[in-house]
């Protein structure tokens, strides 16, 4: 998929994967929406990269989706649809009765997976107008394989990528143009991880991996090492599964 002439709109654009990606994209020819929640962080990225088109707007609010299609609409369109923006709870332990698991779970299922939803309702009828568009949803190895502090995060995850490959196969059916793209990053260096003492790819790194797979007409990317845990889930998922959740999580369960 060529990307040098695309409008892309990428959600959580204003730092980390979302913002490395609006650098490589500009520098391919694209033009770049981006959204984030954090107007000083929107415009520190403007101030950067001034051919950015900045939109305050929250993932994970109806009334702000509703906003910014009608923004974007305005603008002229979109031809690619990325859905960079997620959070993530602080750890916790389901085996603690607390309140805070419904709490946190519903709010990274809000904006992980029920705002990209609401996003790709909205968006669809503009990019099945183009003669090239896709949308892009960013699931997780942990969507194969849940991390144990990360549990909610891991199931917010794992509902978008069935919801993905089902809206891929849902659109092939009624003859749909809209590649639908299954990007799966490895843990990559951003705010979000910067407590993880594990191992890490660069947001560069994984933005390069992302494009390359865009260039190729992937259906699913998978990027750095989230290629070979994808095998090592597939035949050995025990030993998998122990890579997610090494001893020492165990112990921040216990503590």
């Amino acid at each position: 998929m060529k990307v040098t002439g695309k409008t892309i709109l990428i959600t959580g654009g204003a730092s980390g994967i979302g913002l490395e990606a609006a650098k490589q994209f500009l520098d391919l020819g694209a033009r770049v929406i981006i959204t984030g929640r954090n107007q000083q962080k929107l415009d520190t990225a403007k101030k950067r990269y001034p051919k950015l088109t900045a939109i305050k707007s929250d993932a994970g609010n109806a009334a702000d989706a509703a906003l910014l299609y009608e923004q974007v609409k305005a603008l002229g369109g979109i031809d690619i649809l990325y859905n960079n923006a997620a959070v993530l709870v602080p750890p916790s332990n389901l085996g603690m009765l607390s309140d805070k698991h419904a709490e946190g779970a519903a709010y990274e299922m809000e904006v992980n997976y029920v705002g990209v939803i609401r996003l790709n309702n909205l968006f669809l009828g503009m990019l099945q107008s183009r003669k090239e568009a896709a949308i892009i949803n960013t699931t997780s190895i942990l969507s194969l394989a849940p991390s144990l502090i990360e549990a909610t995060y891991s199931s917010s995850k794992t509902a978008l990528a069935f919801y993905t490959r089902s809206l891929r196969e849902h659109l092939k059916i009624i003859g749909g143009n809209v590649k639908i793209i299954e990007l799966i990053p490895p843990l990559v260096a951003t705010e979000m991880t910067a407590d993880r003492n594990d191992k890490k790819i660069s947001a560069e790194d994984m933005v390069k991996g992302l494009i390359d797979g865009l260039l190729k007409e992937h259906d699913t990317i998978r990027v750095g090492d989230a290629k070979i845990f994808n095998l090592l889930n597939r035949f050995f998922p025990k030993f998998a599964f122990g890579m997610v959740n090494p001893k020492k999580s165990h112990e921040l369960l216990r503590n």
